[in-house]
């Protein structure tokens, strides 16, 4: 009697990495249709993933520290016997789980895996480009498949408007750099033609109340999602405006029309969230995000669309 080969993809986040990897976990399916197929990610997302189609289970990397002997015993057990890992996180921990699993057949940069993605310019490549490359380096069919998404839309909190942006005015705690100040989105929903909903952490309020003190047809969502609800939410927007994080990712996933803006902190060519087949949305960037004018953005919302053939 055959087993039932065991498959394992190691994917830890933030929420963008995880949007990013959707066509990769579509194809990381495809390839192994029978197989039981566990994901390693870690707290914030795994009761989400547990809904997704691609895999059977979903573990919690509970991140040992190298003088954690019991953890680290407990991750060996649990990162032992698959026939196949592919470490799509590939990091120096990821990759350091390679010989704590055995050395399994591995996909990664783990010194001395089976299927390593020795491309040079790995590091100098958008995230998804650079995972569809070590995927093809492991033998996965290319293209990346269209993920199907609809396991994770679920009804939004509060009846919404039939029309409207959302608005997503925050980003990561400590990296205020990526945030547009909160006044201009205020101005910005203010002359759109359309209410807005604002999206975001319950940190992020301060951020909903200073829009809505200037456009008083203002929504306030923040804190009030959980990630299929943030998802539902998006997927009946009309076009979707935000700083470069998570849930701009997840808007552009969806097909959803984007105007995403960056700062000089990071780099839309390697980080910027993509549409479904690969194309890019609009894209506005400054060194400086606060020296992005409103006009700027509102002619971006007007004339705004996403383009699957060049990259910003």
């Amino acid at each position: 009697m055959t087993s039932t080969p065991r498959i394992l993809v190691i994917r830890h986040g933030a929420l963008g990495d995880i949007v990013l990897s959707f066509p990769a976990f579509a194809a990381i399916r495809a390839a192994h249709p029978a197989a039981e197929i566990s994901l390693l990610t870690t707290k914030p997302f795994a009761a989400w993933l547990e809904a997704a189609p691609w895999f059977d289970r979903v573990m919690i990397d509970p991140k040992p520290g190298p003088l954690d002997l019991a953890g680290l015993r407990r991750l060996r057990r649990a990162l032992g016997g698959f026939a196949m890992v592919y470490d799509l996180q590939t990091s120096g921990r990821s990759s350091r789980y390679f010989r704590l699993a055995g050395r399994p057949p591995w996909s990664g940069i783990a010194s001395g895996c089976a299927f390593p993605h020795a491309d040079p310019a790995r590091d100098r490549t958008h995230t998804r480009e650079r995972i569809e490359g070590q995927l093809e380096a492991a033998r996965i069919p290319l293209p990346l498949p269209l993920p199907d998404l609809s396991w994770t839309l679920a009804a939004p909190p509060i009846p919404l408007p039939e029309r409207f942006v959302a608005l997503i005015p925050g980003a990561a705690p400590h990296r205020p750099e990526k945030r547009w100040p909160a006044e201009n989105f205020g101005a910005l929903a203010a002359g759109l033609d359309l209410p807005s909903v604002v999206l975001g952490t319950a940190s992020e309020a301060p951020l909903a109340a200073a829009i809505a003190a200037r456009a008083p047809r203002t929504l306030d969502l923040t804190g009030r999602t959980t990630i299929p609800q943030l998802a539902g939410t998006l997927a009946r927007a009309s076009l979707a405006i935000g700083n470069d994080t998570g849930p701009m990712h997840l808007a552009a996933a969806l097909g959803v029309r984007s105007v995403v803006l960056f700062g000089g902190a990071s780099d839309p060519a390697l980080t910027a969230p993509r549409a479904p087949d690969g194309g890019w949305p609009a894209i506005l960037r400054r060194p400086d995000l606060a020296a992005l004018s409103v006009a700027d953005v509102a002619a971006a919302a007007q004339d705004g669309h996403n383009d699957a053939s060049s990259p910003p």
